[in-house]
């Protein structure tokens, strides 16, 4: 029998029957009046449960998971994320003002896109009071991905001064900044390897060991970029 609550998204007939069921076992229908036929609208998702979604995508959970979830395929779990992503405002949006000592904390995190030996890196630029991320990019571990995070940094926090590991190329990008090599038994980057930590438990694509990963670039940073977002809004409210 046909819910008679549905109806076609196109025409708002009633005059509908059932035609099968999408990859998710959600029924579909045909409309006998105007032939348009889909998933109807009383069984589309409303905006709070895409919401909701979104919010369990940055609670470990894959999209498959998702999927399985709220009743989606993976692949719509995708498209609300992508589309979620790319309309939240940019990091430097999101901080809270700078203020005279100010220290930033510097690291960079392995991951990688399919297969482990496509390595992707992190790299980060923490603020030590705030707890908020100053900037980020995403690419290899070379001097020029380096520089790339450091020109993000908003031009008021390059004044701070600069902590980060013995990588070399640290030293090249930014000789002449505020800047210093220190290990991490010197406790002077605690809060981004922290930081690191917290990204690896709460997205899971960015464990080191999981069957959950990115199959592209795209969706990679898009993860990253929606994480930091939230998170660095969470420390203003």
């Amino acid at each position: 029998m046909v819910n008679k609550e549905c109806t076609c998204s196109r025409c708002d007939s009633a005059n509908i029957v059932k035609n099968g069921s999408n990859s998710s076992g959600n029924p579909k229908y045909k409309c006998k009046d105007c032939g348009f036929g889909g998933v109807f609208k009383s069984l589309r998702k409303s905006e709070a449960e895409k919401e909701q979604l979104i919010r369990a995508s940055q609670e470990r959970s894959s999209s498959r998971g998702l999927g399985r979830i709220f009743g989606v395929s993976h692949q719509t779990a995708l498209n609300w994320i992508k589309k979620k992503a790319k309309s939240v405002d940019d990091v430097e949006q999101t901080l809270l003002p700078y203020q005279s000592g100010d220290i930033l904390e510097l690291d960079e995190l392995w991951s990688f896109v399919r297969v482990k030996t496509n390595k992707w890196w992190i790299w980060i630029a923490l603020c030590r009071r705030t707890r908020q991320v100053v900037s980020w990019f995403m690419g290899d571990r070379s001097e020029w991905s380096c520089q790339q995070l450091w020109d993000k940094v908003p031009l008021e926090y390059k004044q701070s001064m600069c902590y980060s590991d013995f990588w070399e190329t640290y030293n090249k990008v930014l000789q002449g900044y505020r800047h210093q090599s220190v290990g991490k038994d010197s406790g002077q980057t605690n809060h981004v390897e922290r930081w690191n930590n917290t990204l690896r438990q709460r997205i899971c694509r960015f464990v080191r060991k999981t069957l959950s990963f990115s199959k592209s670039e795209e969706m990679h940073e898009l993860y990253l970029k929606l994480f930091i977002y939230n998170y660095n809004i969470s420390l203003v409210n």
